[in-house]
């Protein structure tokens, strides 16, 4: 079955167009927590959440409200530094997906290089699933990258779908669906578990049923934006129901 990881990092970002600073007796809204429990209510399978080292959306204080209040595998998206992992092994979500972090960027814009950095990760990668957190990279779909990514011990590969989602017209998309397609199946062929994420969206999500092996998705912005209109947990729904009928 394809899980749906929902990422609640827009329901912190609008929150902060409101409370950058909080006075007391302030009740900053909307909850990111909150989102994520209408999501399981809703029947997500894991939530997703990106603390970023500018903290411009998620708060150190959410992710341990979504630790320690809702039921469902929290998956904590991080930059490989010092800070992010002090904090990781503090809070030792149940998963773990590295990331590039460029404070120019609206929203991660490309996947991690792991070539060339595959001993400074696999330390980071030892040390986090030591402390009990499955890793994933997220990196863009090319064989170089997959390959470098299953020589870190790490337990997944979250595919970058930005281009995927950018592509403009069938021949272009049909070209990204057969890039992510080859990505799977080089990743599963080392043993390694394949997720994806990044501007999947109610409209292309069913293009992805050309991709073999998949195990989550996580999709953020696109079931934040459907939620303002309809409800967090229909919009969660929605999604779920369009994710039916996918066979690895």
């Amino acid at each position: 079955m394809l899980r749906l990881g929902v990422n609640v990092d827009h329901a912190a970002t609008l929150r902060q167009a409101r409370y950058r600073e909080v006075e007391r007796g302030m009740v900053p809204e909307p909850s990111p927590v909150e989102f994520a429990r209408e999501s399981a209510a809703a029947g997500a399978h894991g939530i997703t959440a990106h603390l970023r080292e500018d903290r411009r959306h998620m708060q150190e204080a959410d992710l341990v409200g979504l630790a320690r209040e809702i039921r469902l595998p929290l998956n904590l998206e991080m930059a490989n530094s010092s800070k992010m992992l002090a904090f990781a092994l503090r809070l030792r979500p149940a998963n773990i997906c590295m990331v590039p972090e460029n404070r120019r960027e609206v929203t991660t814009e490309g996947g991690l290089r792991v070539r060339g950095a595959e001993a400074a990760i696999l330390r980071t990668v030892k040390r986090l699933q030591r402390a009990g957190s499955a890793v994933s990279l997220f990196i863009d779909p090319v064989t170089e990258e997959v390959r470098a990514a299953a020589e870190t011990g790490a337990r997944f590969v979250e595919l970058h779908t930005g281009a995927f989602s950018r592509a403009v017209g069938r021949r272009e998309l049909a070209r990204e669906v057969r890039r992510l397609a080859a990505a799977a199946e080089l990743a599963h062929g080392l043993g390694l578990g394949v997720n994806a994420g990044h501007g999947i969206n109610y409209g292309n999500i069913r293009e992805l049923f050309g991709v073999p092996h998949l195990h989550e998705l996580n999709i953020g912005h696109s079931i934040v934006s459907r939620a303002l209109m309809v409800g967090a947990r229909r919009a969660v729904r929605e999604m779920l129901d369009l994710m039916r009928g996918y066979r690895a």
